[in-house]
């Protein structure tokens, strides 16, 4: 699944003892793989904690809904690195292209909706990419076998 999220501009909430906290609310955008396909709603975002050590910890809560109605809720942690040819890009007001940055996660999903109740037991990680306004993830199920 491809899932694309429109940001509202940064809310800077500053140091605090465990790091920076920045806050990325959503305000839409889209969403689709192989079995499903909808929109985000305008309900969720990111809670970005910026650590000592240079690495973003991802704390994103999204609620997605399906182009035929049904609501899951996403979840997932994650970390991102920003160095090198992505600073360099984002310094220009650029978007950054998959593998620019470690920016990896691991979304888990919840939904009553019994269409979409396999989604329950999905195992999945992303990556992402972002630039100004926007940020854009790559989500795998991970299979046995």
């Amino acid at each position: 699944m491809t899932y694309h999220a429109d940001l509202k501009p940064v809310v800077e909430v500053g140091p605090g003892p465990l790091g920076s906290r920045n806050i990325f609310d959503v305000v839409g955008g889209t969403f689709e793989g192989p079995r499903l396909r909808g929109r985000l709603l305008p309900s969720g975002g990111d809670w970005l904690l910026n650590g000592p050590d240079g690495a973003g910890r991802l704390d994103v809560r999204a609620t997605l809904e399906t182009d035929d109605g049904a609501h899951i809720y996403m979840q997932y942690f994650g970390i991102v690195i920003v160095a090198g040819v992505a600073a360099e890009k984002l310094g220009r007001g650029e978007g950054t292209d998959y593998g620019d940055a470690v920016f990896m996660t691991n979304p888990r999903f919840e939904t009553g909706d019994p269409r979409y109740a396999w989604l329950n037991a999905v195992v999945a990680v992303g990556e992402g990419r972002f630039g100004p306004g926007w940020v854009e993830y790559r989500v795998y199920q991970a299979v046995n076998g």
